[in-house]
């Protein structure tokens, strides 16, 4: 979650669109080397990945059962502190 990223319009918008428990698909841009890390944020979850052509980064998809609007956001605001994670 970058400086500039409105988490109030991001809680909101999740409310509007799903009704909880929701399944919720992460998609993250990973730097090779790092998916542990990643996959470590759901641990009970199974982690997608695909390699990048050439090989330095991997998108990771995890889908998850979750509670609240406020469990997603926590999610991402864990996976902001990964060095070089990106979210989608």
């Amino acid at each position: 979650m970058g400086k500039n990223f409105n988490i109030a319009a991001f809680k909101d918008k999740l409310e509007e669109q799903s009704s909880f428990p929701t399944l919720y698909m992460f998609k993250f841009i990973v730097p090779s080397g790092k998916e542990k890390e990643v996959a470590e944020l759901l641990p009970n979850n199974e982690m997608t990945l695909k390699v990048s052509s050439k090989g330095n980064y991997v998108s990771a998809t995890i889908k998850a059962m979750m509670p609240s609007s406020d469990a997603i956001i926590d999610i991402y605001k864990q996976a902001a502190e990964i060095e070089g994670v990106i979210s989608l």
